[in-house]
């Protein structure tokens, strides 16, 4: 297995979050371009534009936050291999949901009264709208109006059950 790639910039998540919706507007011509620049060899031609702009947002995260862990590459690694899905089950219940956590560069999605908001995890908080929020539960309320738990909001953590 390949050791992981260090990050090679000093990241400022608003910046980055520019440079990946910069991507979408390019044509398939231009993110080739790109392909060559960031990964240093040729687009494989196959790779439709939606494709290549999604590797292309993936490894630009990758090289600025870090790469997957050792864990995440050996379940890729097994769907990759066609094991089926009871092996891949099998992997991924030894995942304890609540011991994961929240690593730099992952994106949070939510919809909210028909909007898509994405929230971007940092090193020292959580980015939105150009801002840096130092809890989900702050996010949550800049995006509602009213208190919320942060984790439940985004889907992090399940409800709890009110006893009747």
């Amino acid at each position: 297995m390949a050791p992981r790639r260090q990050s090679r910039r000093t990241v400022d998540a608003a910046s980055l979050e520019i440079e990946i919706e910069r991507l979408r507007d390019l044509d398939l011509k231009a993110l080739r371009l790109r392909w060559q620049g960031v990964a240093g060899r040729s687009a494989p031609v196959h790779l439709p534009k939606h494709l290549l702009f999604a590797m292309l947002a993936y490894r630009i995260q990758a090289d600025a936050f870090g790469d997957l862990d050792a864990g995440m590459v050996q379940i890729l690694k097994t769907v990759v291999g066609s094991e089926g899905s009871a092996a891949i089950t099998r992997l991924t219940d030894k995942v304890d949901q609540r011991n994961q956590e929240l690593t730099p560069g992952a994106i949070l999605t939510r919809e909210w009264k028909g909007r898509d908001h994405r929230v971007m995890v940092l090193a020292d908080g959580f980015g939105f709208e150009g801002k840096t929020y130092d809890s989900l539960s702050k996010v949550a309320l800049a995006i509602t109006g009213t208190r919320w738990n942060g984790p439940r909001f985004f889907g992090l953590r399940a409800a709890t059950a009110k006893p009747q």
